[in-house]
């Protein structure tokens, strides 16, 4: 009970005054103002997230790892 207390309390109070903190930190590093930092993280993470569900389905580990056999093969 004690743990989930604490952790409740990380989340509630210590988390989102850590992320404002680092986002008002990086805005000042970067010479940007805080909302445009805001707007490009929203922008970065839709690209990311646009590439692993278009290229990044088919550059499966399993799927890869066939296909570099499958030349190593052609090569000898």
């Amino acid at each position: 009970m004690i743990a989930l207390l604490l952790y409740r309390t990380v989340t509630d109070h210590v988390l989102p005054w850590a992320t404002a903190f680092a986002t008002r930190m990086l805005a000042r590093s970067l010479n940007m103002p805080e909302p445009l930092v805001h707007s490009t993280g929203d922008y970065v993470v839709a690209r990311v997230i646009a590439f692993e569900y278009g290229v990044g389905r088919s550059l499966r580990p399993f799927r890869l790892a066939r296909l570099v056999r499958a030349w190593w093969r052609g090569l000898r």
